[in-house]
């Protein structure tokens, strides 16, 4: 026979071996705290959304499963190993641990020696195309993401990985910033989640290019497109067809490039698709 006191002690300890609260479907999905990768945090609880920023940019916050809030937070390629903060609206700050992830490094030889150096003409294209992508990207509406696991916007091999170190032509480039999926010229292109088209454009490097604004920071850019269906201000559906792949821009041959931001900051678009490979 158990006796009470013993079995209050039990109950007590179970208690405390429970987290205060229990992570839901999303905080287990989307958290990946590594460099390019994504930071999921518990907010303090209160009637409204707190709000939060990271490194000066607001992030999105939402209600995981009806049980708390949470503030999904993208983190820089190159963010350092160790502690990070994010700032609260009442002047407080939640720390998080960024670990170690490694990228490896991709050669790519490209027929097009301006696609490596391009001229002064080209460079003042590229600066004025980059300020308009770089301004999109800036872009934090109020609406709330209509899902968080996000859909493949085709159906392909996955060929370039995010992160890699690129080098074309032998001299090294920016990291990739997206993910890439081997498909034919033509395949059409389906938005992730609902959204509004925010930019369209033929771009030096991107070829044709869109950017869809599913909420709260969270933006989508697909280039190298054949075609575009779309236009600024449309509203779409999620999965509805934005685009065709081509090999517009600076591309080797038919794919889709699809990006990924939260917080101005590009992630690995992998981890909302369930393919994150640590």
């Amino acid at each position: 026979m158990i006796r009470p006191a013993t079995l209050l002690i039990s109950l007590l300890f179970l208690c405390l071996g429970l987290p205060a609260q229990a992570e839901g479907f999303i905080t287990r999905l989307l958290n990946k705290p590594v460099p390019g990768g994504v930071a999921v945090i518990g907010l303090p609880e209160q009637a409204s959304a707190p709000r939060a920023r990271f490194q000066d940019q607001p992030v999105l916050v939402i209600r995981e499963e009806g049980k708390r809030w949470i503030a999904i937070i993208g983190i820089p390629l190159g963010t350092a190993v160790g502690t990070q903060h994010i700032a609260l609206d009442d002047g407080s700050r939640l720390s998080f641990a960024v670990g170690d992830r490694h990228y490896p490094a991709q050669h790519i030889t490209l027929r097009n020696q301006q696609h490596v150096t391009p001229d002064p003409a080209h460079q003042r294209r590229i600066a004025r195309e980059l300020e308009e992508q770089l301004t999109a990207y800036r872009r934090f509406s109020p609406r709330q993401p209509s899902n968080l696991m996000l859909d493949r916007p085709v159906d392909g091999r996955l060929s370039s990985a995010f992160g890699l170190r690129r080098f074309f032509n032998g001299e090294e480039r920016n990291p990739h910033s997206g993910l890439d999926f081997a498909v034919p010229s033509g395949t059409p292109i389906r938005a992730p989640a609902a959204g509004e088209v925010i930019l369209v454009g033929d771009y030096f490097f991107n070829g044709k290019t869109v950017f869809v604004d599913h909420g709260q920071g969270l933006i989508s850019m697909f280039c190298h497109l054949s075609e575009i269906d779309v236009q600024v201000g449309d509203e779409l559906d999620r999965g509805q067809v934005l685009g065709k792949v081509g090999a517009t821009g600076r591309a080797t041959g038919p794919h889709l490039h699809w990006n990924v931001s939260l917080n101005n900051v590009r992630v690995d678009p992998a981890i909302f698709i369930g393919a994150f490979m640590p």
